[in-house]
C-alpha cells in the first residue's frame, strides 16, 4: 500500500498539484474567484425575477410586471461576468510577475473590449453588444488577458517603456510605463477586430466546442468528481487542482443557463459548478456529511464520538477539512474507498435525475456555505424536487460510509483499549 501511494504521489498527485500553481492557471482561477461576489449578487436578482412561487400569486404577478427593471442588476453583474473576470486575471497575473497589477488589469479589460467591437444603430448611435461580455466570451477573455500581461512583461523586461524622472509621482510614472504596451496591445486588437474583421469569439467557439460539449456529458462530469476526491485522498486540495482547469467551463454553463432562463428558453447545460456543489459535494468534497452522520449514529470509539460532535456543524455548512484531516481520510486505506466511490454514485443519480427532467438544472449561484437542501432549492430557482434529490444522496452517502466507518472505528476501539491497558499497566508498575 505504501509503495502504491508513493508511486501515485510521485507520478500523478505532485505533478498535478504543481500544475495547479502554474502562473497562468492560477491567474485564471483567481480571476474567476474574484468575480464570484458579482455573480452571486446578479443571481439574487435572477431569483427575484423568477421567484419560486405560483405565477398567479401576488409576488409572481409583481415580478412579471417588473421583470425588465428587476433584471438590470443581473445584466450589469452576472450577465457580463467576463468583464470582471478579465480584470481579475490581468491583476493576478501581473502581480505574479511583480508588474503593476492595476496596469495589467486595465490593459486586459481594454483588450477584451476591443474583441467586442461596437455596432451602429439607427437613431441610437454606437452601442456595445453585451452578449460576449458574459460566459460566452470567457475563453476569449482569458486568452487576451494572458496576451496583454505577457506583452506588458516583455516590454518591461526589454526596457521598452517610457521612464519618468524619480521626482514624478509613482502612480504617474507607472501610467507612462504602461503606455507603450497599451499602444502595442490595443493596436494589435484594432487590426484583428476592425481592420481584418476577425471575430475571435466565433473562432474560439469552434475551437473549444468539443471541450464544452464533453464537459456536460456523463463521463465529462464523472472525471472531475473522481479526480477531486483522488487528490484529496493524498492531502491535496482537489478542487483547487481540478477547478483551475474545469472552472472556466463550469462558469460558461452557469452563464448560459442563467441567460436562457432570463430569455425564457430551456436551459442547455446539466453540469455548472453549482450542480457539483449542491448535489454531489454535500458536506464538502467526498460528500462527507454522510460520513459524519454515520459517525453520529454508530461511533463506538471515544475519538470517533468526539470527531462526530466536532465536525457535524462545519459539515452542515460544507466545511469538511476537519473531518478530512481529523479522522483522517487522507492516506487512510479504509475511508478512501467510500470517499471516492460515494460521490461517483451521487453524481450518477443527480445526472440521471437532471437529464430526464426530474430536477431542474442549476442556474443560480448562491453562497457555498449554505446547507445543501437550501442551496439546491435556491440554485434551481425553487425546485422542491432538488431538495428531495439532496436527501436521497445524503441517504446513499450514509449507507456507503457506514460499513467502512464501522471497520475503521473497530480498529480505533482496539487501539484505545490497548492504550488504556498500557497506561494502566505502567501506572501499576510505578506504584
Amino acid at each position: 500500500m505504501n509503495k502504491f501511494v508513493d508511486f501515485l504521489e510521485n507520478n500523478l498527485s505532485t505533478p498535478m498539484a504543481k500544475l495547479s500553481e502554474q502562473k497562468h492557471l492560477r491567474a485564471i482561477r483567481d480571476g474567476v474567484v474574484s468575480a464570484l461576489p458579482f455573480i452571486i449578487f446578479g443571481s439574487i436578482f435572477l431569483l427575484i425575477a423568477f421567484p419560486p412561487v405560483s405565477a398567479e400569486s401576488a409576488i409572481g404577478i409583481w415580478s412579471a410586471n417588473h421583470i425588465a427593471e428587476i433584471l438590470i442588476p443581473y445584466r450589469l453583474t452576472m450577465f457580463i461576468m467576463t468583464l470582471y473576470i478579465t480584470f481579475g486575471i490581468g491583476f493576478s497575473l501581473s502581480q505574479s510577475y511583480k508588474l503593476d497589477p492595476l496596469s495589467g488589469a486595465l490593459l486586459s479589460t481594454a483588450a477584451f473590449l476591443f474583441t467586442i467591437g461596437v455596432q451602429v444603430m439607427d437613431n441610437v448611435g454606437f452601442v456595445l453588444p453585451m452578449a460576449n461580455l458574459g460566459g460566452h466570451g470567457l475563453f476569449v477573455g482569458m486568452l487576451v488577458s494572458i496576451f496583454s500581461v505577457e506583452v506588458l512583461r516583455f516590454c518591461k523586461a526589454k526596457k521598452i517603456t517610457i521612464k519618468m524622472p524619480s521626482s514624478v509621482p509613482t502612480s504617474v510614472a507607472r501610467s507612462f510605463e504602461a503606455l507603450i504596451p497599451v499602444v502595442l496591445v490595443l493596436t494589435i486588437m484594432t487590426f484583428i477586430t476592425i481592420v481584418f474583421g476577425i471575430d475571435l469569439h466565433s473562432l474560439i467557439d469552434k475551437a473549444v466546442a468539443p471541450l464544452v460539449k464533453a464537459g456536460d456529458t456523463y463521463i465529462g462530469v464523472m472525471i472531475p468528481v473522481f479526480l477531486i476526491t483522488f487528490f484529496w485522498s493524498f492531502g491535496i486540495h482537489g478542487v483547487s487542482v481540478v477547478g483551475a482547469v474545469a472552472r472556466p467551463v463550469w462558469e460558461v454553463y452557469l452563464a448560459n443557463n442563467s441567460a436562457a432562463v432570463a430569455a425564457g428558453n430551456a436551459m442547455p447545460h446539466i453540469a455548472p459548478e453549482t450542480f457539483f456543489q449542491w448535489f454531489i459535494w454535500i458536506g464538502g468534497s467526498g460528500a462527507t456529511l454522510g460520513l459524519v452522520i454515520a459517525m453520529l449514529i454508530s461511533a463506538k470509539s471515544q475519538y470517533s464520538k468526539a470527531m462526530a460532535k466536532t465536525t457535524i456543524i462545519p459539515s452542515l455548512f460544507n466545511i469538511n477539512e476537519p473531518v478530512i484531516f481529523g479522522m483522517p481520510i487522507v492516506l487512510n486505506p479504509i475511508l478512501i474507498i467510500p470517499f471516492i466511490i460515494t460521490p461517483l454514485i451521487g453524481t450518477t443519480i443527480a445526472y440521471i435525475a437532471t437529464s430526464i427532467g426530474l430536477v431542474n438544472p442549476t442556474y443560480i449561484m448562491v453562497p457555498w456555505t449554505l446547507p445543501a437542501p437550501i442551496g439546491a432549492y435556491l440554485s434551481t430557482g425553487g425546485d422542491w424536487r432538488a431538495v428531495v434529490l439532496v436527501f436521497i444522496n445524503i441517504t446513499v452517502s450514509v449507507l456507503m460510509y457506514l460499513p467502512f466507518f464501522k471497520m475503521y472505528d473497530k480498529k480505533l476501539v482496539t487501539q484505545e483499549v490497548e492504550e488504556n491497558t498500557t497506561i494502566h499497566s505502567e501506572s501499576v508498575m510505578s506504584r
